[in-house]
């Protein structure tokens, strides 16, 4: 298999600062173990950059066309090189491959001897050293669950429950609200009415694997049945326990009734 790689790199000076002039680097028909010459070239471009600034052309457009390696044209336009608006400081400039940062202009940076000394003094090192070293002597941010446990948001929703009246009545009155505006559709509501009037439910089952805690139920409550609680705790080892009915979602308002009613009662101002 032939090797037709070209690479052609052509540099243009200025005509205020040097003569004409155009410097052509052409490789054709290379052998295998010559093509390296390629790989080079492409992935060391800001090297060569360097060395065409170095060699007394600072202001040049270098063209470097890899056509059978890479699919698109690596152009590098130092004619065109815009001012940093963000940085005033003469001594910083932009270059056109890295326009969201800045370095320092050639001459300007750090010299040679602080550069030394940062990599044989380790000086990264200690400094990452010193920060371990600063947070040995903190209070620790580990919490020993589960016996430390975080706090918890009066609007966190959590593990739901029905609740009942301090008479030991159960609030909902089988509106289907919470039913209707469930977006997952994992509650089921069947009801009746009582000899005395009144509505009540005779089936409230929540599928809690398609519910997304959501908290439209709670809040489209009129009566503050249906809730949220903070238990967070409640993972199964089966499908069917995750089948909440009516008694199950009773037993958990009676558990939580304390902690459900203080975070109604933090929550009542912004409902």
């Amino acid at each position: 298999m032939s090797w037709w790689y070209g690479c052609r790199a052509t540099t243009i000076a200025r005509k205020s600062e040097f003569s004409p002039t155009s410097i052509h680097l052409n490789l054709a028909s290379l052998s295998p173990p010559h093509s390296l010459i390629l790989l080079h070239i492409y992935s060391h471009t800001k090297m060569l950059r360097n060395v065409i600034r170095a060699s007394a052309v600072p202001r040049a457009q270098t063209r470097i066309a890899l056509p059978a390696v890479a699919t698109r044209a690596i152009h590098i336009s130092a004619m065109n090189r815009a001012v940093n608006t963000n940085d005033h400081r003469p001594n910083r400039e932009s270059f056109p491959e890295d326009d969201h940062s800045t370095r320092f202009a050639p001459g300007q940076g750090p010299s040679i001897l602080d550069r030394a000394s940062q990599s044989l003094l380790l000086t990264e090192l200690v400094r990452g050293m010193w920060v371990v070293l600063e947070s040995f002597f903190r209070p620790p941010y580990t919490l020993m669950y589960p016996f430390e446990k975080g706090a918890l948001s009066p609007r966190f929703r959590g593990e739901h429950a029905l609740r009942r009246y301090p008479s030991g009545e159960e609030r909902c009155i089988a509106c289907k609200l919470c039913e209707a505006i469930c977006p997952a559709q994992a509650i089921t509501i069947e009801a009746e009415p009582r000899e005395d009037g009144s509505r009540r439910t005779t089936r409230y089952d929540i599928d809690m694997t398609k519910c997304i805690y959501c908290g439209f139920c709670q809040e489209a409550c009129p009566v503050d049945a249906i809730v949220e609680g903070p238990n967070y705790e409640y993972a199964t080892e089966t499908h069917e326990e995750l089948l909440y009915n009516k008694e199950k979602l009773l037993a958990n308002g009676d558990k939580w009734e304390v902690e459900l009613a203080r975070n109604i009662e933090a929550d009542h101002l912004y409902r």
